[in-house]
């Protein structure tokens, strides 16, 4: 009888890590667990003073191995009597980001040492993080001036959640981190350099996912930017370039392999195969099936959306996008990343900080049921779904959400649906973005807790964009993708698979369940997509030169008409 092989898929989030055990045949998920990072709010280190910092304690990532794993491997054990740990071929691992951290020469986490703890500065700076939103529009108006190409790849804009923007906020703010700073690491490449002892921020195996998409990394031009751009900037950035990486690699490449002090620790097998990191929503891409003509939507605080791009044939630069990268999400194709800087998020703000009633009487399931009853437009109400900024098309972190339509009698229940709409007229804009760049959209694959646990939203999204809602098999698509990385990592003598195509043939799939347009529905947020463009022009271009004085008149006009017809 043959033996069940199995890979281990680490997926770092906001909030937690994620420990995932997967059959590498059949794609049976056969062990979980999740361990919750003890510090600050919810794992995230903030500022009362400064809603823009957002930073993460580098020792919470090792707590959640240690924790998470054993659990896992445990969980496995106890559902399956016959599984073995040492049947692990192979480990993936996905973070957020763009989230740096400071490293001494030796690799090792600055905030680790008793003197940088309690500094925020020298913890990892969060992919939420958006103090460095000034350096960013440096960063951007210098390239613009002597490096345009830069910018081609990234969008148009560089952003404050982005590696440069972070990096050179700290420099700026506090000289003592900067200089203790040897060099610095995303997430993505800490853990594997962790796991597999090469820490060593010059030997380790940079992620190209984390370079190409947040350090403006492209082998055109040499790699990261050119020195002399990074010194324009500040000449300690220009000194750091020396001690960053000349080279990337894609995720079906072994970082290395475990060490034995972390197989013990771990109960695992050493030496098997760690994958070079990526970024979870780019493995949540590959965990979700995304091929050509697939968009994939990672719904969670905030959204993450994933395409992909033969190689092969030639594809003109998107503005606004969050980058163009060959290799980062699957070999052979260019990753494409879109993404709403908020969206879980919003629902709840509006639940746990507004919403009369409070988290218990206005809970998402209660707001859900009544918001449901309602007709698209019949509230009168529009919003702009900026709360945390603009990620894409505009790419501006300094804009900030906006509800109008209000009355005295406007209940919380319309308020809700409308931040829901709200969302999904931001991922419309983005996919007409795709599209009218040559990026024809056949379907959606939607991932995370929002896709699986609110019919309402997917409608909505049905709804408003005028294509099918599709959900991932997984629950866990972002673990499962990091699974499928470390399953090639190991290859096919290894016990996993040779390409990311064969694993997810044999480890991924899409539920049965869909969600399916309602044409009149559609017909209807056509319209008010309309009047939200128009605020999304005034609020968010310079180059806007219309009007708004329909746009609140045309909401009544619209909310009495659908009150006026019969339910169907």
């Amino acid at each position: 009888m043959k033996t069940a092989k199995y890979a281990l898929g680490l997926d770092f989030g906001t909030n937690s890590i994620r420990a995932l055990v997967v059959d590498v045949g059949n794609g049976a998920e056969v062990g979980t667990a999740i361990f919750n990072y003890p510090g600050g709010d919810a794992g995230i280190l903030l500022d009362a003073k400064d809603a823009n910092l957002a930073r993460q304690n580098p020792a919470d990532w090792i707590l959640g191995i240690e924790s998470a794993v054993p659990a896992a491997l445990a969980e496995a054990k106890a559902k399956n009597k016959a599984f073995d740990p040492s049947d692990i071929v192979g480990i993936g691992v996905d973070t957020t980001g763009s989230t740096p951290l400071p490293v001494d020469r030796a690799g090792k986490a600055l905030a680790l040492y008793k003197e940088f703890k309690k500094n925020p500065n020298a913890h990892a700076w969060l992919w939420k993080d958006h103090t460095g939103y000034a350096e960013a529009a440096e960063i951007t108006a210098l390239a613009a001036a002597e490096h345009p190409e830069y910018l081609a790849k990234c969008g148009g804009t560089y952003s404050s959640e982005w590696f440069w923007s972070k990096i050179l906020h700290c420099l700026r703010t506090d000289p003592k981190v900067g200089a203790a700073a040897y060099s610095w690491v995303e997430c993505a490449d800490y853990i594997p350099g962790l796991l597999t002892g090469i820490a060593d921020p010059l030997r380790m195996k940079r992620s190209r996912c984390a370079a190409g998409h947040k350090a403006m990394f492209n082998d055109r031009w040499g790699g990261l930017p050119a020195k002399s751009f990074l010194a324009g900037l500040d000449p300690g950035l220009g000194e750091l370039r020396d001690r960053l990486y000349q080279k990337t690699y894609t995720s079906d490449v072994a970082a290395g392999g475990l060490t034995k002090e972390w197989a013990k620790k771990l109960g695992l097998r050493p030496g098997i195969a760690v994958a070079v990191g990526a970024f979870d929503a780019h493995l949540g891409g590959v965990g979700s099936g995304v091929e050509t003509g697939r968009f994939v939507k990672i719904i969670g605080t905030s959204t993450c959306d994933i395409c992909v791009w033969p190689t092969s044939k030639k594809l003109p630069d998107v503005p606004g996008l969050c980058g163009i990268v060959d290799g980062s999400v699957l070999p052979g194709y260019l990753g494409l990343e879109a993404g709403q800087s908020a969206v879980g998020d919003i629902f709840n703000w509006f639940v746990n900080s507004i919403e009369p009633g409070g988290p218990k009487k206005g809970s998402h399931a209660a707001l859900t049921r009544k918001a449901a009853a309602l007709k698209p437009g019949e509230s009168g109400l529009l919003a702009l779904d900026w709360h945390n900024g603009n990620r894409t098309v505009l790419v501006d972190q300094r804009l900030t959400g906006l509800l109008i339509g209000m009355t005295l009698h406007t209940k919380p229940e319309e308020i809700y649906r409308a931040l829901i709409e709200a969302t999904a007229f931001g991922a419309l804009t983005i996919i007409r973005r795709f599209e009218e760049y040559g990026v024809k959209i056949r379907d959606v694959v939607n991932c995370g807790g929002i896709a699986e646990k609110n019919p309402l939203v997917m409608q909505i999204y049905a709804d408003v964009t005028g294509l099918e809602m599709k959900i991932a098999r997984s629950g866990q698509t972002c673990a499962l993708g990091a699974a499928m990385a470390g399953a090639v990592a190991a290859g096919r003598k290894g016990g996993g698979h040779e390409t990311f195509a064969e694993a997810q043939a044999a480890m991924g799939g899409i539920r049965r369940t869909s969600y399916k347009p309602n044409a009149a529905n559609h017909k209807v947020y056509l319209e008010l997509y309309g009047l939200y463009r128009e605020l999304h022009d005034a609020f968010g271009t310079k180059e806007w030169t219309g009007g708004l004085h329909n746009v609140m008149k045309d909401l009544l006009v619209l909310k009495d008409r659908q009150r006026s017809r019969k339910p169907c």
